[in-house]
């Protein structure tokens, strides 16, 4: 059965290597895109939209509407990711600009038109912060019953965090709305940095890329190189992260995860902790109620390390 996709991203390397992948099946015929919302995150969401157009453009997607979002967070101030993904968001690559241009609603106002125009049928992938789902949620409260699913790219458990040592980035870049969002009550699938950072490919991953033929393989290598800078200069070995392609693939395919179901919380207040998400573990605790969240607790690493390669391939 073809999985309709609408996206919310904050279009840097990791989500420009998540539209090749789900492009790839939009061609083979699994995939409906129906549309992408960009939020602030890695750059600000109109840089997100032109860079969403450009990825899309290069895989031979002229048709999927692009929505302009959420340009800063709910109660804090908005912070972007140019030492990971550039100050254009894509290796600082100076791409020419879309063919396409971004359409007139918003993003929130996409998610919303969407929901009530095929109810109960579409997968809202979430793979930046997630402000454009919690304005989506306060403006239309019966939205969490109008998706099949949400699938979100966020928070750390076990694993620390990326951007502070307890808080992982899309979370901690508005945690009101993830609270928000966790809390709503629709069918939550939660993809942590304990079941990206396990697929993180190597440097034999990227030699493969490099020596692929193909216009999508030469692109995906050249945007990489910037990100594959960075993640050697922090940790100091060659490879990188796709976080976001994992929670593509396993809105795609399930069956690539293992889950727990916990209620999940954020912390809001901690003057080191704010972004951090809680779940609790002991099965006699009283949530009040708060519905369970689906959390990746684990992945099949090689299947996603070769879909991947082979969807740019």
């Amino acid at each position: 059965m073809k999985t309709r996709i609408l996206l919310d991203c904050d279009t840097g390397i990791d989500d420009a290597l998540t539209l090749l992948y789900l492009a790839s099946l939009v061609r083979s015929g699994e995939v409906d895109l129906v549309a992408v919302g960009t939020v602030h995150g890695n750059v600000a969401p109109e840089i997100g939209a032109l860079n969403t157009l450009r990825v899309l453009e290069r895989a031979g997607l002229h048709d999927v509407p692009v929505a302009v979002g959420a340009a800063r967070p709910m109660a804090q101030e908005v912070a972007y990711a140019h030492d990971w993904h550039g100050t254009d968001g894509l290796g600082e690559t100076g791409l020419p600009e879309p063919s396409g241009r971004p359409g007139d609603i918003s993003a929130p106002e996409q998610i919303i038109r969407l929901a009530r125009a095929h109810p109960g049928e579409l997968s809202l992938l979430a793979v930046g912060p997630l402000t454009n789902l919690a304005i989506a949620l306060l403006l239309e409260p019966a939205l969490p019953g109008m998706f099949r699913e949400v699938v979100v790219m966020g928070g750390a458990f076990e694993y620390g965090g990326n951007m502070t040592s307890h808080a992982e980035a899309n979370v901690w870049h508005d945690p009101e709305a993830a609270e928000l969002v966790f809390a709503a009550g629709w069918p939550v699938t939660l993809v942590p940095l304990d079941a990206t950072h396990p697929t993180a490919l190597d440097g034999e991953w990227l030699d493969r890329l490099a020596a692929a033929e193909g216009d999508v393989a030469r692109f995906a290598a050249r945007i990489l190189e910037f990100y594959v800078t960075a993640y050697e200069r922090s940790l100091g070995v060659r490879g990188a992260v796709i976080h976001d392609a994992l929670a593509a693939m396993l809105t795609v395919d399930p069956s690539l995860g293992e889950y727990a179901e916990r209620p999940v919380r954020v912390e809001l207040r901690g003057d080191r902790t704010r972004g951090a998400t809680l779940w609790d573990r002991r099965l006699y605790a009283d949530e009040g109620g708060r519905p369970p969240v689906k959390v990746v607790v684990r992945t099949d690493v090689e299947a996603f390390r070769e879909r991947l390669l082979a969807s740019l391939l």
